[in-house]
């Protein structure tokens, strides 16, 4: 019989696969001797089962009542007993931390009778009473899929009648009333009664977890976060602890670093007479941790070690989940906690000099979108105006946008190009789809461990909460400070590092790490406007100093103009990978390739137009090349789908369909074009005349572009620099094609040298793009000095798609449905895609065992792919110029994480698996 069910005692933190990282991390607390209340997990695996069949294994629900029996003989209590109750929780847990994705249900065993066998043993009424309100609150809504709304406005109903502000100030007699207010809307909208056994409540509440797997926010949240949607989740029965009981009770969410700036100290946020939903929904607004001590210093000093323990045990910041009921302190939740880009890079540098971590580790501490996000303007201080309001600092950033309220508004203006600042009273996890679309997120309540603070956080969005001074009225879709009352649609700017809000657009200007990058240390500390950039600055030089010297991929860049590669240059590329020459040819120069397309072969105004285009190839080469002095600069020969050169067919046809209906004729010269375009017209482009095709089928083409590259090195080779071009040729599927290009390569460079009497290698090599290349790249390898794979069109050809029609038309389904986790031209499909690279990799190294290799499509800058890349060994990326950075600190640490498996290999594991 399948195992579905662990008590927190046959668990630890390496099960995560199994137990969810909630259910791992309670059963290593409970081997590390913390106060965790006694409780078991149900398994991924009964997730996956029950997903599956569409029902619980019977095998589970035995194995349930097994670990629920161990627990009750534990406590000495029964689950919804009428005289002592026990009661628990029913909380969600992934393998990956989705935080506020998923179901959660407390105070789960309470009825009509256990209730008052709660109020007896607390001697609590009040406590009791408010307990049940909070069951049939959370059970309506998130179990029997009762509109949150409904729970919500009678409770506000209740405090409007009462005249009170608080939940707190309704006493016993008014929480009564509120729960059988509760109880009618459970019967008015299902058309049953709130359910009274326990044992169905729990395992109503348990079916509920697992389908929240697949509800559309966690589906959202799993494919921004590139999390496999068939990992399921893990389901945690946990003995509940009341932090409502008292002025004595209180719950609260700590870190042992600022998650937000990764200062070391005492952060996070609690409540008094409080549950745990009550502080990450934000509808009361919270205390700092240091009040506790206050509060209660004996559980503060307490928690306090337990927090350091925890750090030292985990060896990174961690985030915990606490309930103190009755001076008793509970631990409820670890986990390594999310952090701003910012703090991630300050945390890893600090547990380095503490000695808790390696350098090796740090650079797995941080990520290349990490690195992206910090390179992101950010307001600029000297022209910021007097903010109108503030609120907590959630999440770093510079936001501006117009003020929406809800996901349909907030999703549209990111549709129409528009920017906005999603705002809400608080945010709950049915705003994610917002939160994706929106530049920034702002609340009037919740503090930093609010959701809208975490989930911020792990987007790197933008985040301000807790901006108590705000009125949102979500009907009117307005939102009011004192006198001033801003409309949706009204322009403001956010600052999340501060909590300041703007009216307007604040101007912005460079991040100082992008400076530092670009510039330097110097530079970079230089532009740091205080004393914790200076320090991120520090931080990010480590790391990247780290990356650097230990990667094995290089970093070259993806440039056309010399404005691109002064650039990637500056942010560190080791040369050029790609050089597209047909963007050379746009702008002004497009008439002419057009004329060349169109003019019959050996024609004058074919040479014409070759003649003309020559000198200004060789004069944007000799440009880059001078930048580029002493690094490879590979310059793909012209590659443009035909239709990007040629005037568009339909508009020819209708210009001459209207001349001839004014009974008209037309001209020699459009008769002669509408002809051209008609012969040359493709239904499929991306497929058709492109490539070393267009090379062969205009001879002349390719000769020129040679030429002006090499003559362009040669004078720049006599006037003792050291330039370093290498052509490619693009689209190649067979050798005789790369032959007949290669040929002619070897006459014009051999020419050109003997003219200028100068003498050096210049590579010739071509693109693997297309499936027939990869899998006879060891005959195609008898030709080329190097190969580098262009994953775009690799990727169109081995799907079938034409990435320009099909990325706004079915993608977005694909992704819905779960054929792709993520587009497969935004990061590379290992499994289909990325074999057929693994397989040229091999093949044309089987003929040349050291030949370059490297990648040069967008998939190049791709921190996911930058990984698989090293793995099946290229010598180098080649990505845009911003992304440079990125792939240089990515390419670090996919080395670091290949030594570390490397270390790990005698433990016998299959390193191919």
């Amino acid at each position: 019989m399948p195992k579905y069910v662990y008590r927190f005692e046959e668990g630890n933190k390496d099960q995560k696969d199994l137990l969810g990282g909630k259910g791992a991390n309670l059963a290593e607390m409970n081997k590390l001797g913390l106060p965790v209340p006694p409780g078991f997990t149900i398994t991924t695996d009964a997730c996956r089962a029950y997903l599956k069949d569409n029902k619980v294994p019977e095998e589970m629900t035995v194995q349930v009542t097994k670990a629920l029996r161990e627990v009750e003989d534990a406590v000495g209590r029964q689950l919804g007993a009428a005289d002592d109750p026990l009661l628990v929780s029913v909380r969600s847990g992934a393998k990956f931390s989705m935080p506020g994705m998923m179901e959660t249900v407390l105070n789960v065993g309470l009825n009509d009778k256990s209730v008052e066998g709660l109020a007896k043993i607390a001697n609590n009424d009040r406590f009791a009473w408010d307990s049940y309100r909070r069951l049939i609150q959370m059970f309506g809504k998130t179990v029997q899929d009762i509109d949150g709304d409904l729970f919500s406005d009678a409770l506000d109903n209740m405090k409007k009648i009462r005249g009170v502000k608080l939940d707190t100030d309704l006493n016993t007699s008014d929480l009564k009333e509120l729960t059988a207010q509760f109880k009618e809307i459970v019967a008015t909208e299902t058309g049953k009664p709130f359910p009274q056994e326990p044992r169905v409540q729990l395992d109503m509440a348990i079916e509920a977890v697992f389908r929240s797997w697949n509800s559309e926010r966690a589906q959202i949240y799993r494919r921004r976060e590139r999390i496999p949607h068939n990992l399921g989740t893990a389901v945690n029965i946990v003995t509940m602890v009341f932090g409502n009981m008292g002025d004595d009770s209180g719950t609260g969410v700590s870190f042992t670093r600022d998650p937000s700036t990764g200062r070391p100290g005492v952060y996070g946020d609690i409540l008094m007479n409080a549950q745990g939903e009550d502080v990450v929904a934000g509808i009361r607004n919270t205390e700092t941790l240091k009040d506790l001590e206050r509060h209660d210093k004996k559980s503060y000093d307490e928690l306090i070690e337990i927090m350091r323990r925890l750090e030292t045990h985990y060896q990174d910041m961690c985030d915990l989940e606490f309930t103190i009921e009755r001076g008793k302190l509970w631990m409820l939740q670890v986990r390594v906690g999310k952090r701003t880009a910012a703090a991630a890079f300050r945390i890893a540098t600090q547990l380095v000099d503490e000695g808790l971590i390696t350098t090796d580790e740090a650079l797995t501490r941080v990520t290349g979108e990490q690195l992206q996000n910090l390179m992101f303007p950010m307001f600029d201080d000297a022209s910021k105006p007097q903010p109108f309001t503030k609120g907590m600092p959630a999440s770093p950033g510079a936001a501006v946008g117009k003020i929406v309220f809800d996901n349909d508004a907030a999703e549209a203006s990111a549709n129409a190009g528009v920017p906005c600042i999603l705002v809400r009273r608080e945010t709950n996890p049915d705003d994610l789809r917002g939160m994706v679309a929106a530049a920034g997120v702002l609340t009037s309540r919740g503090g930093k461990t609010s959701h809208a603070a975490v989930v911020a956080r792990g987007m790197g969005k933008t985040a301000v909460v807790g901006a108590e001074t705000i009125v949102v009225d979500q009907a009117a879709r307005t939102m009011t400070v004192g006198d001033q009352v801003l409309e949706e649609g009204t322009e403001i700017s956010i600052d999340g590092g501060t909590g300041e809000i703007f009216l307007g657009a604040v101007p912005v200007k460079d991040s100082p790490v992008t400076t530092y990058l670009a510039q330097g240390l110097d530079a970079g500390l230089a532009a740091a406007d205080n004393d914790d950039d200076k320090d991120l600055i520090r931080s990010v030089d480590r790391i990247m100093t780290h990356a650097d010297r230990v990667r094995k991929l290089l970093v070259r860049t993806n440039a056309d103009t010399p404005t691109d590669t002064q650039r990637a240059l500056e942010f560190g590329a080791e040369g050029i990978g790609l050089c597209r020459t047909e963007h050379m040819f746009l702008g002004d120069r497009r008439p002419y390739v057009e004329r060349l397309i169109l003019s019959p072969e050996g024609s004058k105004e074919r040479q014409d137009a070759l003649d003309a285009l020559e000198p200004l190839q060789k004069g944007d080469f000799k440009e880059m090349l001078k930048i580029m002095d002493g690094k490879h600069m590979t310059v793909r020969l012209i590659d443009p789908p035909l239709h990007e050169f040629l005037p568009d067919l339909v508009t020819l046809e209708v210009k001459d369909a209207v001349t001839r209906a004014k009974g008209e004729t037309p001209s020699e010269a459009d008769l002669h074009m509408l002809a051209a375009v008609r012969r040359m017209h493709e239904a499929n482009p991306m497929l058709g005349l492109r490539g070393v095709r267009l090379g062969i089928y205009l001879p002349g083409l390719f000769k020129m572009q040679m030429r002006a590259l090499v003559e362009a090195a040669c004078e720049l080779k006599a006037d003792g620099m050291d330039p370093q071009p290498e052509i490619m040729v693009p689209l190649i599927g067979s050798i005789r094609e790369l032959q007949i290009v290669r040929d002619e390569a070897d006459d014009v460079i051999k020419t050109t040298q003997e003219k200028f009497g100068v003498k050096f290698d210049i590579p010739v090599g071509c693109m693997i793009e297309l499936p027939r290349a990869a899998m006879t790249a060891e005959t195609i390898a008898k030709e080329a000095d190097f190969f580098s794979f262009g994953t775009n069109d690799l990727t169109q050809t081995t799907w079938g798609f034409s990435r320009d029609d099909v990325e706004g038309v079915f993608f977005p389904q694909y992704i819905e449905a779960g054929i792709f986790g993520v587009s497969p031209f935004e990061s590379i499909d290992t499994h289909g895609v990325g074999r057929v690279v693994a397989e040229g990799v091999k093949r044309g190294r089987s003929t040349k065992p050291e030949m370059p290799m490297g990648v040069c499509g967008e998939h190049g800058g791709d921190p996911i792919s930058i990984h698989f890349f090293h793995r099946v060994g290229l010598n180098y990326v080649s990505c845009s110029p911003f992304r440079v950075p990125v792939a240089r600190l990515e390419a670090g640490r996919a080395a670091v994480e290949e030594k570390a498996w490397d270390d790990s290999a005698t433990d016998g594991l299959d390193k191919t698996a």
